[in-house]
Protein backbone atom coordinates (compact mmCIF):
# COMPACT_ATOMS: atom_id res chain seq x y z
CA UNK A 1 0.00 0.00 0.00
CA UNK A 2 1.68 3.24 -0.70
CA UNK A 3 2.16 6.32 1.76
CA UNK A 4 1.87 9.73 1.43
CA UNK A 5 4.64 11.97 2.29
CA UNK A 6 2.10 13.81 4.42
CA UNK A 7 0.86 10.99 6.37
CA UNK A 8 4.77 10.25 7.21
CA UNK A 9 5.41 13.77 7.97
CA UNK A 10 1.96 14.32 10.01
CA UNK A 11 3.87 11.41 12.40
CA UNK A 12 6.99 13.01 12.38
CA UNK A 13 5.71 16.13 13.54
CA UNK A 14 3.90 14.19 16.04
CA UNK A 15 7.70 13.65 17.32
CA UNK A 16 9.16 17.09 16.39
CA UNK A 17 6.36 19.46 15.88
CA UNK A 18 7.28 22.55 14.20
CA UNK A 19 6.31 24.94 16.42
CA UNK A 20 8.70 24.10 18.85
CA UNK A 21 11.42 25.63 16.61
CA UNK A 22 12.89 28.73 17.74
CA UNK A 23 11.12 32.19 15.93
CA UNK A 24 12.63 32.90 12.36
CA UNK A 25 14.25 29.14 12.06
CA UNK A 26 12.90 27.98 9.03
CA UNK A 27 12.18 24.72 9.56
CA UNK A 28 9.12 22.60 7.47
CA UNK A 29 9.61 21.78 3.36
CA UNK A 30 12.14 23.20 2.11
CA UNK A 31 12.11 21.77 -1.58
CA UNK A 32 9.51 20.05 -3.42
CA UNK A 33 5.85 18.50 -2.25
CA UNK A 34 4.45 16.57 0.22
CA UNK A 35 1.42 16.24 -2.17
CA UNK A 36 2.95 12.71 -3.55
CA UNK A 37 3.20 8.88 -2.62
CA UNK A 38 6.58 7.81 -0.91
CA UNK A 39 8.57 4.76 -1.08
CA UNK A 40 12.46 5.61 0.41
CA UNK A 41 13.10 7.94 2.73
CA UNK A 42 16.39 9.16 3.63
CA UNK A 43 18.27 11.34 7.19
CA UNK A 44 20.83 13.07 7.05
CA UNK A 45 22.24 16.15 8.73
CA UNK A 46 23.55 18.13 5.90
CA UNK A 47 22.08 18.49 2.26
CA UNK A 48 25.31 18.77 0.57
CA UNK A 49 25.63 18.52 -3.42
CA UNK A 50 27.43 14.70 -2.31
CA UNK A 51 24.55 13.77 0.05
CA UNK A 52 21.76 14.88 -3.38
CA UNK A 53 24.51 12.58 -5.38
CA UNK A 54 23.36 9.73 -3.29
CA UNK A 55 19.84 10.35 -3.18
CA UNK A 56 19.39 10.52 -6.58
CA UNK A 57 21.66 7.08 -6.71
CA UNK A 58 19.46 5.84 -4.13
CA UNK A 59 15.96 6.66 -5.56
CA UNK A 60 15.02 8.70 -2.30
CA UNK A 61 11.47 10.27 -2.30
CA UNK A 62 11.88 12.31 0.54
CA UNK A 63 14.89 13.57 2.45
CA UNK A 64 14.93 14.50 6.43
CA UNK A 65 17.50 16.74 7.10
CA UNK A 66 18.89 18.11 10.05
CA UNK A 67 20.11 21.23 8.82
CA UNK A 68 18.00 23.37 6.42
CA UNK A 69 19.37 23.39 3.07
CA UNK A 70 18.05 27.00 2.26
CA UNK A 71 18.76 28.97 5.35
CA UNK A 72 19.47 32.50 3.60
CA UNK A 73 17.75 33.90 0.69
CA UNK A 74 18.87 32.50 -3.00
CA UNK A 75 19.71 35.39 -5.31
CA UNK A 76 20.01 33.50 -8.29
CA UNK A 77 18.99 29.81 -9.28
CA UNK A 78 21.66 28.61 -11.46
CA UNK A 79 23.16 24.93 -13.19
CA UNK A 80 26.67 26.53 -13.45
CA UNK A 81 26.89 26.98 -9.34
CA UNK A 82 27.27 23.84 -7.49
CA UNK A 83 25.40 25.03 -4.49
CA UNK A 84 22.35 26.01 -6.55
CA UNK A 85 22.78 23.30 -9.41
CA UNK A 86 21.52 20.84 -6.20
CA UNK A 87 18.56 22.73 -5.88
CA UNK A 88 17.94 21.87 -9.42
CA UNK A 89 18.94 18.35 -9.46
CA UNK A 90 16.58 17.89 -6.32
CA UNK A 91 13.47 19.19 -8.17
CA UNK A 92 14.57 17.31 -11.32
CA UNK A 93 14.09 14.10 -9.87
CA UNK A 94 11.26 14.93 -7.72
CA UNK A 95 13.10 14.70 -4.76
CA UNK A 96 11.32 16.49 -1.65
CA UNK A 97 13.42 18.23 1.04
CA UNK A 98 11.92 18.60 4.92
CA UNK A 99 14.19 20.40 7.50
CA UNK A 100 13.93 19.79 11.65
CA UNK A 101 16.52 22.15 13.04
CA UNK A 102 15.88 23.73 16.71
CA UNK A 103 12.46 21.89 17.02
CA UNK A 104 15.04 18.34 17.27
CA UNK A 105 17.54 20.25 19.82
CA UNK A 106 14.24 21.42 22.14
CA UNK A 107 12.32 18.32 21.65
CA UNK A 108 12.06 15.71 24.73
CA UNK A 109 14.47 12.32 23.91
CA UNK A 110 15.80 14.30 20.94
CA UNK A 111 19.62 15.58 20.10
CA UNK A 112 20.40 17.32 23.28
CA UNK A 113 19.19 14.13 25.54
CA UNK A 114 20.94 11.57 22.80
CA UNK A 115 24.01 13.52 23.60
CA UNK A 116 23.89 13.13 27.49
CA UNK A 117 23.44 9.68 27.30
CA UNK A 118 26.66 9.33 25.05
CA UNK A 119 28.53 10.85 28.12
CA UNK A 120 26.84 9.33 30.78
CA UNK A 121 25.15 12.77 32.19
CA UNK A 122 22.08 12.78 34.04
CA UNK A 123 19.83 15.66 32.77
CA UNK A 124 18.20 17.88 35.57
CA UNK A 125 16.79 20.26 33.64
CA UNK A 126 17.51 22.78 30.28
CA UNK A 127 19.83 25.42 29.23
CA UNK A 128 17.58 28.07 28.56
CA UNK A 129 13.69 28.28 28.30
CA UNK A 130 12.30 28.30 25.06
CA UNK A 131 8.57 27.71 25.12
CA UNK A 132 5.40 27.20 27.47
CA UNK A 133 2.43 25.67 26.83
CA UNK A 134 -0.69 25.76 28.77
CA UNK A 135 -3.24 22.63 29.43
CA UNK A 136 -6.71 22.09 28.35
CA UNK A 137 -9.49 19.96 29.00
CA UNK A 138 -11.89 18.78 26.73
CA UNK A 139 -15.55 17.05 28.20
CA UNK A 140 -17.57 15.26 25.53
CA UNK A 141 -20.45 13.18 25.96
CA UNK A 142 -21.06 10.20 24.17
CA UNK A 143 -23.43 7.08 24.00
CA UNK A 144 -22.03 4.45 25.90
CA UNK A 145 -21.50 2.12 23.87
CA UNK A 146 -19.20 4.55 21.71
CA UNK A 147 -17.50 5.53 24.39
CA UNK A 148 -14.56 3.04 24.19
CA UNK A 149 -13.44 3.87 20.51
CA UNK A 150 -14.10 7.52 21.68
CA UNK A 151 -11.46 7.28 24.67
CA UNK A 152 -9.18 5.52 21.83
CA UNK A 153 -9.32 8.40 19.04
CA UNK A 154 -8.79 11.27 21.57
CA UNK A 155 -5.50 9.06 22.81
CA UNK A 156 -4.63 8.32 19.79
CA UNK A 157 -4.33 12.12 19.00
CA UNK A 158 -2.86 12.52 22.17
CA UNK A 159 -5.16 13.72 24.15
CA UNK A 160 -4.63 12.24 27.85
CA UNK A 161 -0.52 12.22 28.02
CA UNK A 162 0.40 13.12 31.70
CA UNK A 163 4.08 12.10 32.66
CA UNK A 164 4.97 8.74 31.82
CA UNK A 165 1.31 7.83 31.58
CA UNK A 166 -1.36 8.19 28.13
CA UNK A 167 -4.57 7.44 26.90
CA UNK A 168 -5.41 8.88 30.37
CA UNK A 169 -9.37 9.59 31.19
CA UNK A 170 -12.13 9.84 33.38
CA UNK A 171 -15.72 8.93 32.65
CA UNK A 172 -18.56 9.07 34.41
CA UNK A 173 -22.06 8.22 33.28
CA UNK A 174 -25.10 10.24 32.93
CA UNK A 175 -28.36 10.99 30.65
CA UNK A 176 -28.65 12.93 28.20
CA UNK A 177 -31.52 14.68 26.47
CA UNK A 178 -32.75 16.29 23.39
CA UNK A 179 -35.07 16.77 20.57
CA UNK A 180 -34.04 16.75 16.46
CA UNK A 181 -35.60 19.55 14.50
CA UNK A 182 -37.29 18.38 11.35
CA UNK A 183 -33.86 19.24 10.11
CA UNK A 184 -31.98 17.04 11.78
CA UNK A 185 -30.52 14.04 10.64
CA UNK A 186 -30.06 12.22 14.16
CA UNK A 187 -28.87 8.76 14.94
CA UNK A 188 -30.82 8.12 17.83
CA UNK A 189 -34.18 9.20 18.22
CA UNK A 190 -37.03 11.02 15.48
CA UNK A 191 -38.05 14.49 14.41
CA UNK A 192 -39.52 16.27 16.95
CA UNK A 193 -40.01 13.80 19.52
CA UNK A 194 -38.05 13.81 23.09
CA UNK A 195 -35.24 11.37 23.36
CA UNK A 196 -33.10 10.25 26.33
CA UNK A 197 -29.96 8.49 26.35
CA UNK A 198 -27.40 6.79 28.41
CA UNK A 199 -24.37 8.60 27.99
CA UNK A 200 -20.73 8.70 28.82
CA UNK A 201 -19.17 12.09 29.88
CA UNK A 202 -15.36 11.94 29.09
CA UNK A 203 -13.30 14.06 30.37
CA UNK A 204 -9.54 14.46 28.88
CA UNK A 205 -6.32 16.86 29.61
CA UNK A 206 -3.93 18.00 26.61
CA UNK A 207 -1.69 20.62 25.68
CA UNK A 208 -3.12 23.84 23.65
CA UNK A 209 -0.80 23.42 20.76
CA UNK A 210 -2.81 20.34 19.71
CA UNK A 211 -6.13 21.07 19.94
CA UNK A 212 -7.29 21.46 16.56
CA UNK A 213 -6.00 17.48 16.26
CA UNK A 214 -7.99 16.46 19.29
CA UNK A 215 -11.62 18.09 18.37
CA UNK A 216 -10.85 16.88 14.48
CA UNK A 217 -10.54 13.06 16.21
CA UNK A 218 -13.65 13.52 18.16
CA UNK A 219 -15.42 14.95 15.41
CA UNK A 220 -14.06 12.43 13.24
CA UNK A 221 -15.14 9.58 16.09
CA UNK A 222 -18.50 10.58 17.75
CA UNK A 223 -21.78 9.19 15.90
CA UNK A 224 -23.82 12.13 16.72
CA UNK A 225 -24.78 14.86 14.00
CA UNK A 226 -23.81 17.67 16.34
CA UNK A 227 -21.70 16.29 19.31
CA UNK A 228 -21.96 18.03 23.05
CA UNK A 229 -18.44 19.52 24.60
CA UNK A 230 -16.75 21.32 26.53
CA UNK A 231 -13.20 22.84 26.28
CA UNK A 232 -12.02 24.14 29.44
CA UNK A 233 -8.67 25.69 30.50
CA UNK A 234 -6.75 24.44 33.40
CA UNK A 235 -5.00 26.30 36.47
CA UNK A 236 -2.67 23.44 35.76
CA UNK A 237 1.56 24.24 35.66
CA UNK A 238 2.01 24.68 32.04
CA UNK A 239 4.67 22.50 30.11
CA UNK A 240 7.67 23.99 29.60
CA UNK A 241 10.15 23.37 27.35
CA UNK A 242 14.47 24.60 26.77
CA UNK A 243 17.35 24.22 24.18
CA UNK A 244 19.86 22.44 25.55
CA UNK A 245 20.48 20.32 28.67
CA UNK A 246 22.24 20.81 32.25
CA UNK A 247 23.01 17.67 34.15
CA UNK A 248 25.35 15.63 36.34
CA UNK A 249 27.42 13.09 35.76
CA UNK A 250 27.24 9.82 36.89
CA UNK A 251 30.72 9.74 38.04
CA UNK A 252 32.74 12.91 38.50
CA UNK A 253 36.21 12.82 36.49
CA UNK A 254 38.56 15.21 35.99
CA UNK A 255 38.55 17.40 33.04
CA UNK A 256 41.21 15.63 31.07
CA UNK A 257 39.11 12.00 31.79
CA UNK A 258 36.26 13.97 30.70
CA UNK A 259 37.70 15.54 27.39
CA UNK A 260 38.75 12.19 26.20
CA UNK A 261 35.21 10.51 27.09
CA UNK A 262 34.05 13.35 24.93
CA UNK A 263 36.31 12.53 21.71
CA UNK A 264 35.55 8.43 22.16
CA UNK A 265 31.91 9.39 22.45
CA UNK A 266 31.92 11.17 19.08
CA UNK A 267 34.75 9.22 17.68
CA UNK A 268 36.76 12.58 17.61
CA UNK A 269 40.59 13.22 16.44
CA UNK A 270 40.31 16.03 18.59
CA UNK A 271 38.87 18.93 19.89
CA UNK A 272 39.10 22.05 20.90
CA UNK A 273 39.69 23.07 24.61
CA UNK A 274 39.08 26.49 26.69
CA UNK A 275 39.97 26.35 29.29
CA UNK A 276 39.53 28.39 32.15
CA UNK A 277 41.93 30.66 34.83
CA UNK A 278 40.36 28.34 37.77
CA UNK A 279 39.13 25.26 36.23
CA UNK A 280 37.56 22.68 38.63
CA UNK A 281 39.85 19.70 39.37
CA UNK A 282 36.91 17.62 39.58
CA UNK A 283 33.78 17.89 36.11
CA UNK A 284 30.43 17.01 37.83
CA UNK A 285 27.41 19.62 36.74
CA UNK A 286 27.66 19.76 32.82
CA UNK A 287 26.32 22.04 30.02
CA UNK A 288 25.54 20.92 26.60
CA UNK A 289 24.23 22.30 23.79
CA UNK A 290 24.39 21.03 20.10
CA UNK A 291 25.39 22.85 17.26
CA UNK A 292 26.67 26.60 17.57
CA UNK A 293 25.46 27.43 21.21
CA UNK A 294 28.44 29.87 22.13
CA UNK A 295 25.64 32.56 22.91
CA UNK A 296 23.94 30.34 25.58
CA UNK A 297 27.12 30.48 27.34
CA UNK A 298 26.00 32.80 30.39
CA UNK A 299 23.19 30.36 31.13
CA UNK A 300 25.52 27.22 31.73
CA UNK A 301 27.11 29.68 34.17
CA UNK A 302 23.87 30.49 35.27
CA UNK A 303 23.36 26.78 35.62
CA UNK A 304 26.69 26.16 37.85
CA UNK A 305 28.26 24.19 34.65
CA UNK A 306 31.62 22.56 35.76
CA UNK A 307 32.15 22.47 32.04
CA UNK A 308 29.80 23.96 29.05
CA UNK A 309 29.72 21.56 25.77
CA UNK A 310 29.08 22.89 22.41
CA UNK A 311 30.42 24.09 18.72
CA UNK A 312 31.49 26.47 16.41
CA UNK A 313 32.83 29.28 19.63
CA UNK A 314 34.29 32.23 18.12
CA UNK A 315 37.50 33.60 19.23
CA UNK A 316 36.54 36.67 21.20
CA UNK A 317 33.81 34.61 22.52
CA UNK A 318 36.10 32.02 24.06
CA UNK A 319 38.11 35.04 25.55
CA UNK A 320 34.85 36.35 27.63
CA UNK A 321 33.70 32.15 28.27
CA UNK A 322 37.34 32.46 30.20
CA UNK A 323 37.33 35.39 31.59
CA UNK A 324 34.00 34.14 33.38
CA UNK A 325 35.35 31.46 34.67
CA UNK A 326 33.82 29.11 32.54
CA UNK A 327 35.16 25.81 30.47
CA UNK A 328 34.46 25.13 27.49
CA UNK A 329 34.89 22.09 24.94
CA UNK A 330 34.41 22.84 21.49
CA UNK A 331 33.72 19.31 19.72
CA UNK A 332 32.32 20.76 16.52
CA UNK A 333 29.02 20.76 14.62
CA UNK A 334 29.43 17.26 12.92
CA UNK A 335 28.59 15.59 16.21
CA UNK A 336 24.77 16.33 15.32
CA UNK A 337 25.16 13.41 12.92
CA UNK A 338 24.04 11.00 15.50
CA UNK A 339 20.53 12.35 14.65
CA UNK A 340 20.67 10.18 11.47
CA UNK A 341 20.73 6.93 13.24
CA UNK A 342 18.58 8.16 15.88
CA UNK A 343 15.93 9.18 13.43
CA UNK A 344 16.46 5.97 11.99
CA UNK A 345 15.43 4.23 14.64
CA UNK A 346 12.55 5.80 15.39
CA UNK A 347 11.21 5.91 11.69
CA UNK A 348 11.37 2.02 11.38
CA UNK A 349 9.57 1.82 14.97
CA UNK A 350 7.20 4.07 13.50
CA UNK A 351 6.91 2.18 10.32
CA UNK A 352 6.62 -1.23 12.23
CA UNK A 353 3.83 0.50 14.32
CA UNK A 354 1.69 1.54 11.14
CA UNK A 355 2.73 -1.25 8.70
CA UNK A 356 3.82 1.38 6.29
CA UNK A 357 5.60 -0.09 2.85
CA UNK A 358 8.87 1.86 2.76
CA UNK A 359 12.39 1.91 2.91
CA UNK A 360 14.19 4.67 5.36
CA UNK A 361 18.00 4.64 4.58
CA UNK A 362 20.58 6.81 6.88
CA UNK A 363 22.92 9.21 4.50
CA UNK A 364 26.20 7.50 4.18
CA UNK A 365 28.13 10.70 3.10
CA UNK A 366 30.47 12.64 5.52
CA UNK A 367 29.78 15.95 5.36
CA UNK A 368 32.19 17.11 8.00
CA UNK A 369 34.02 20.15 6.01
CA UNK A 370 37.16 20.03 8.83
CA UNK A 371 40.08 17.44 9.04
CA UNK A 372 42.25 17.27 11.61
CA UNK A 373 46.30 16.51 10.34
Amino acid sequence: MSLSAKTFIRRFEEYCPQWLAEEGDPVGLHIGTLDKDIQRVMMTLDVRPEVVEEAIEKKVDLIIAKHPPIFRPIKRLTEDDLQTKMYIDLLRHNISVYAAHTNMDIIEDGLNDWFCEMLDVQVTGYLKKTHEVLYKKLVVYTPIEASQQMRQALGDAGAGTQGNYHHTSYSMIGTGRFTPTADANPTIGAANQPEQVQEARIEVIFPETIQSKVLAAMYNTHPYEEPAYDILSLGNPPKTYGIGRVGKLKTPMTIEAFTEKVKAAFGLAGLRLIEATQTKKIIETVAICGGSGGNFYPDALRAGADVYITGDVYYHTAHDMQTNGLTVIDPGHNIEKVCIPKFVEKMEMWKAEQQWEIDIIPSETDTNPFQLR
